[in-house]
């Protein structure tokens, strides 16, 4: 008996279905902006049916997630090659410079990442360079060469970039000016980071951790600790904790 079902698909004929979509979104994204990226739109560019976008992507948002790291895999590719350097804050300095020429060369796939907000979700080429990032000043931190939290630092960072790029690309082309965005890094990690570099973070540590506990005096008597709302015992603990980091 016949069956007319057609045969299964290939993981390799899944995947090129999937590439020919993405181009065909992307040539959209390009000449008409985000606003032209709706699935009938790429169905049709492609030359499939709807259901093949919900079979291969999900839903609209992982098409937009796939359509989002299809345009944003060379910038990925060159922020992957970035190698640990003597100086973590150079390498800070060159990822941020890598960001912003590529949202400046890249206007409509930088919006559609970072300008398409949907709470609770986050393209996974953003979560990626995130992470990236934060092995950046990770490594900084490692140098003793971070004023703040690895945390703190990516967001100020993070903030900063976007915001600037986003709002350089609601101007007229011809009016984005870049150079000012120089400025801005250097005041942002510079806000982050400490001048000069320790030669052993445990030393740094161990130092201002003598200093809170001088500040925080021995309890005896009136305990500032005390009087900003700890317990006599959680005060002794932390003291406790802070004898052990010196």
């Amino acid at each position: 008996m016949r069956s007319d079902l057609a045969p299964p698909e290939t993981g390799a004929e899944r995947s090129d279905q999937q590439q020919t979509i993405l181009r065909a979104a992307a040539e959209l994204l390009t000449e008409h902006g985000p606003a032209a990226i709706s699935t009938r739109a790429v169905a049709t560019a492609a030359g499939v049916q709807t259901p093949a976008l919900y079979r291969l992507f999900g839903d609209k948002d992982g098409l937009l997630d796939a359509l989002v790291s299809y345009g944003f895999e060379s910038y990925l590719a060159e922020k992957r090659a970035l190698e640990p350097s003597e100086d973590a804050i150079d390498d800070i300095r060159r990822g941020w410079n890598i960001h912003v020429e590529f949202g400046l060369r890249n206007p409509e796939f930088y919006a559609l990442m970072y300008g398409n907000l949907r709470p609770g979700r986050r393209p996974a080429a953003a979560q990626e360079n995130g992470q990236i990032l934060r092995r950046l000043l990770e490594h900084a931190r490692e140098q003793g060469r971070l004023r703040v939290p690895v945390e703190s630092a990516a967001r100020a960072i993070e903030a900063s970039t976007t915001g600037a790029v986003l709002l350089l690309l609601s101007q007229p082309e011809g009016e984005r000016d870049p150079a000012p965005l120089t400025a801005l890094r250097d005041t942002v990690i510079d806000s982050i980071i400490s001048t000069e570099p320790v030669t052993d973070v445990r030393t740094t540590i161990a130092e201002r951790s003598l200093a809170l506990l001088a500040a925080l005096g021995d309890g005896d008597g009136a305990d500032p600790m005390v009087d900003a709302g700890f317990s006599p015992a959680e005060a002794a603990l932390l003291r406790e904790w802070l004898k052990t980091l010196t």
